[in-house]
């Protein structure tokens, strides 16, 4: 469970920080409901941009955020893109909801969140004492550093080196230290090794996305409702929610499929990892260009027990598809040649390169369980192909520029070709040994207990479910925070 022990000291700081900068911080409940958010933080909202450092951009932690760089408010319906048959080639629907229009431009600020305000609104962490640092393969730390900024403390952000430079570049923007560490997506150990030195200094707080139960709590009780609330305003009679598929950066996302498996008995939940790092399917290692999902260990907030399946991803068939998505010769050919509409053919390119990877594994798990038109296939897109400008150009150069015909090829090899390969159902055997995988990053090199591993796999109740709960407790301690503050009433 999450520690809400309170220190009275660091929240007085917290509160009088709060009243210095008019923060005023969301509920989980408004999150996910956002008509609960009240009227005079929505009327204000309609002047603010949405990338905007901004404290009421806090209450833009939602799904159901308009489709608007400014002033957008809320609307009944998370933004999604339907993946239409002809271009998918399988018959069932895949719905996947769009983090393009979070502040960032990613869902990950969410999950920053979900780490962050459990010690914020307990004084735990205290902003006149502590920098936040959020270790990362990418969007978290984004996350984390506009999540920091807002709440007036000084983000530090741990980031493998090779990741796109639009990332670094907006991370400098916004006032955070970065550190850059060696590798890719894949080299989650040495970021490790560099939260671990911080750690050392008092001056600096962790919040690890990989371990944080922040996070699973945040998309348990967030995303997970938002995919359920998206199927029932989709859903045509006759149609089931079979499957849902998330690739696995922090595993956070995977806990919203701990809430549909609740909601949709029968739902079938996989994870997704590159194939070039196969950890999952095969205690595999490499490096791999699928950029936002990081690998070489089982994440501790995954909860692998109610995980049905594991899915790799080739790494070139998500580049290959970036290009196909994002420029005017692949993009006629979806609308010429498929016959896709323009709204379809513009929101393909809210598909960033993890997101691409989702909708893969959603297509290669229809394949696999044989899903009909009346079934249906969630997912998430974390970020959109505005992230990765640079890597279409770095494509370009490296291959010359894109035509028809290579639109055509890419379609026809990299989505309609996609077979039942280098994945697994997993057996209560095979999950386990997936599970038994934890022991050597979390016990042997992070400090965890192995009664601490074991009761995450045989204590179900006391573990995942006591988390998914909390979401409560941190609400009244988040309503009392706001109430000190004096900020709402004023409003």
């Amino acid at each position: 469970m999450i520690d809400l022990s309170i220190n009275k000291s660091g929240l007085a700081n917290n509160i009088a920080k709060a009243k210095e900068n008019n923060i005023i911080i969301p509920t989980i409940a408004q999150m996910r409901n956002p008509e609960l958010i009240p009227e005079k933080i929505q009327e204000k909202l309609k002047s603010v941009d949405l990338w905007e450092v901004n404290p009421l951009n806090l209450f833009r932690i939602s799904w159901k955020n308009e489709a608007k760089l400014s002033g957008g408010l809320y609307q009944d319906v998370p933004n999604y893109v339907e993946i239409p048959s002809a271009l998918s080639g399988v018959p069932c629907r895949i719905i996947a909801m769009s983090g393009k229009w979070f502040p960032t431009g990613c869902h990950k600020v969410g999950a920053s969140f979900g780490c962050l305000a459990p010690r914020l609104v307990t004084g735990q962490f205290d902003v006149n004492k502590h920098k936040a640092v959020w270790p990362s393969t990418g969007n978290y730390c984004r996350g984390g550093a506009f999540n920091s900024r807002l709440l007036g403390a000084q983000g530090v952000a741990i980031l493998p080196a090779e990741m796109s430079q639009e990332r670094f570049d907006w991370l400098h923007e916004i006032g955070a230290e970065v550190i850059a560490t060696p590798g890719c997506e894949s080299n989650v150990k040495e970021i490790f090794d560099k939260t671990n030195e911080l750690k050392l200094d008092p001056q600096y707080m962790i919040f690890n996305q990989f371990e944080e139960m922040g996070n699973p709590l945040w998309h348990y009780n967030v995303t997970g409702y938002a995919l359920a609330d998206l199927f029932e305003a989709v859903k045509r009679p006759g149609d089931r929610f079979a499957c849902a598929a998330f690739t696995s950066g922090s595993a956070g996302t995977m806990s919203a499929g701990d809430l549909l498996k609740e909601r949709y008995p029968g739902l079938k939940l996989a994870v997704g990892e590159a194939l070039q790092c196969p950890t999952i399917l095969n205690n595999g290692f490499g490096g791999h260009r699928i950029e936002g999902i990081g690998d070489k260990h089982i994440p501790w907030i995954h909860n692998v027990k109610n995980t049905d399946m594991v899915i790799d991803i080739d790494d070139e068939d998500s580049q290959r598809l970036l290009r196909l998505f994002n420029t005017p010769e692949g993009q006629a050919y979806l609308k010429n040649d498929l016959g896709i509409d323009d709204e379809t053919v513009e929101k393909l390119t809210w598909l960033g390169i993890s997101g691409i990877a989702n909708v893969l594994c959603c297509i290669k798990m229809a394949k696999y369980y044989e899903l009909t038109e009346h079934d249906v296939v969630g997912t998430v897109l974390t970020d959109s192909a505005a992230m990765y400008g640079s890597r279409i150009d770095e494509l370009n150069e490296q291959n010359g520029a894109y035509t028809a015909t290579e639109a055509l090829l890419d379609h026809n090899k990299h989505i309609l070709d996609l077979k039942t390969d280098n994945m697994m159902e997993l057996t209560y055997a095979d999950r386990k040994r997936v599970h038994h995988l934890k022991y050597y990053t979390w016990c042997e090199q992070q400090g965890k207990t192995a009664a601490e591993l074991n009761a995450l796999w045989y204590d179900t109740e006391n573990t995942w479910d006591a988390v998914h709960k909390e979401a409560a407790d941190l609400d009244e301690l988040i309503n009392a925070f706001n109430e000190e503050t004096g900020l709402l009433k004023n409003l």
